[in-house]
């Protein structure tokens, strides 16, 4: 029969005269208003911290992730990359399920999306980003295969135009919310440019490698894009591309239907993580947009790519948030059992200590995210920015600490931490690179800045 544990090694049990939680309950009632012992579950204390709405929705996407998600992670994480265009039936069940449960189609209230009509009080980012925490806890590529569909449709809902979300969005939503899964993508990146179409300077002297033709009643496109996550499988495309003769400032927005004659995916790249979702490499020769598929006006497209990128940037911190989360509890769960001169490694001060730093990096993660999440009715660039690059180098920090403390075993896929480390790394690059993000702070900052540069002022906030 196993021995009932009353305390670890180094501190008292609960019950001790000199433990705080019990001693507490003595101070006066209104002295417990401002100072008390609390011992509630971390997730369940930070879930009833959120609004009411907000709460409701991180307690169904944590259900969602443990039942449709969990079950697949390892299998996705292992398999070999299917035929192009196809999923093995387990994935397509999840994705029906995803669909119909409106994992799909939240960015909108009711009846477009599925959005709780109480829930647009609430910026979608700080949505998103509840939701993604809790999926890319359980697994990176499942969660990507379904948060990239949410890129894909941004530039249609920053359009602004009406008839743009009625036009194109409400069937996508729609299809979704029917169990008939439409997936959009969003294409920027090109096989001469990553950073070039996500920082200013560096597009300015750019060539564009997909160009948009002028042809009766509409443009024909050629090019390549590649790591484009959900290419493989979006029916349809929001992809950029420069008109013809003219540089990135022509960038224009068109929506793309996947069917269209000359397009096709060449490829998915084998990746290192998140290999539940594809990135593939897309091709255009000719492939005709016509006029009524450009999104948001003629050389409007490096417009719309910014702001998208400035709204992703919040939910891409909250996935290494939930990397940090996942290999915390997986780390501690491995210290909680596995034994080490005759006791669990939690007994080992050195590795308590080890533990909370873990947890008071992911929890200083979480608030910076919560911070930023709150406030992005209209996404800053300085502030997306840097939430996204310092998030997710301290979540690799986190994860990187969770390898150490298992040691040998932490390179053994069945303990999760090494597809933890493999995926958190991705989130480092893309939206993107952590380097191009922190020249983004500083090109968002340089108006305060270079008064400074000048001596004309020696006043500045940060």
């Amino acid at each position: 029969m196993m021995q009932k544990i009353t305390h670890l090694d180094g501190h008292l049990p609960v019950d001790h005269k000199l433990a705080p939680h019990w001693r507490f309950s003595e101070l006066p009632k209104i002295s417990q208003y401002i100072s008390h012992y609390q011992r509630d579950d971390l997730w369940e204390a930070d879930t009833l911290s959120l609004p009411t709405p907000l709460a409701k929705l991180r307690r169904r996407a944590r259900a969602f992730a443990e039942t449709h998600l969990a079950p697949l992670a390892a299998e996705a994480d292992l398999s070999p990359h299917p035929v192009l265009g196809e999923h093995s039936p387990a994935m397509k069940e999840m994705l029906v399920a995803a669909a119909k449960e409106g994992w799909l189609s939240y960015f909108l209230p009711r009846p477009i999306g599925s959005m709780e009509w109480r829930r647009g009080l609430y910026p979608p980012a700080w949505q998103s980003s509840l939701v993604v925490e809790e999926f890319s806890r359980v697994c990176g590529g499942l969660m990507l295969l379904l948060s990239a569909h949410h890129l894909g449709c941004m530039p249609l809902l920053l359009s602004g135009d009406i008839k743009v979300i009625r036009q194109f969005l409400l069937p996508v939503y729609r299809s979704c919310q029917q169990g008939d899964p439409h997936l959009v993508a969003f294409a920027i990146t090109e096989p001469a440019a990553g950073s070039d179409v996500e920082d200013g300077h560096g597009a300015s002297s750019y060539k564009p490698g997909v160009v948009a033709r002028r042809c009766n009643s509409g443009w024909k496109l050629n090019g390549r894009k590649n790591f484009i996550s959900g290419g493989d499988l979006a029916r349809t495309l929001t992809v950029f591309a420069a008109l013809e003769g003219e540089g990135m400032d022509s960038w224009t927005c068109f929506y793309v239907d996947a069917t269209s004659s000359g397009f096709t995916v060449a490829r998915n790249e084998l990746k290192m993580g998140m290999r539940a979702s594809g990135a593939a490499e897309l091709e255009f020769d000719d492939v005709f947009v016509p006029d009524s598929h450009v999104i948001g006006g003629l050389r409007k497209g490096w417009l719309l790519n910014r702001a998208s990128l400035n709204t992703s940037r919040i939910p891409v911190a909250s996935m290494a948030l939930g990397f940090a989360r996942a290999a915390t509890e997986h780390a501690t769960t491995f210290a909680c059992r596995y034994q080490l001169g005759g006791k669990a490694l939690i007994n080992y001060q050195d590795v308590q200590q080890h533990i909370a730093s873990m947890l008071a990096e992911t929890r200083a993660i979480r608030s910076f995210v919560w911070q930023e999440a709150r406030r992005s009715w209209k996404p800053r660039q300085l502030n997306a920015s840097a939430c996204k690059f310092h998030a997710t180098d301290r979540a690799q920090i986190v994860v990187e600490m969770a390898l150490d403390l298992l040691a040998d075993h932490g390179g053994l896929h069945e303990q999760n931490v090494e597809k933890i480390f493999r995926d958190v790394r991705l989130t480092r690059i893309f939206e993107g690179t952590n380097q191009i993000n922190q020249l983004s702070v500083i090109e968002d900052w340089q108006d305060q800045l270079l008064p400074l540069c000048s001596q004309t002022s020696t006043n500045i906030g940060v």
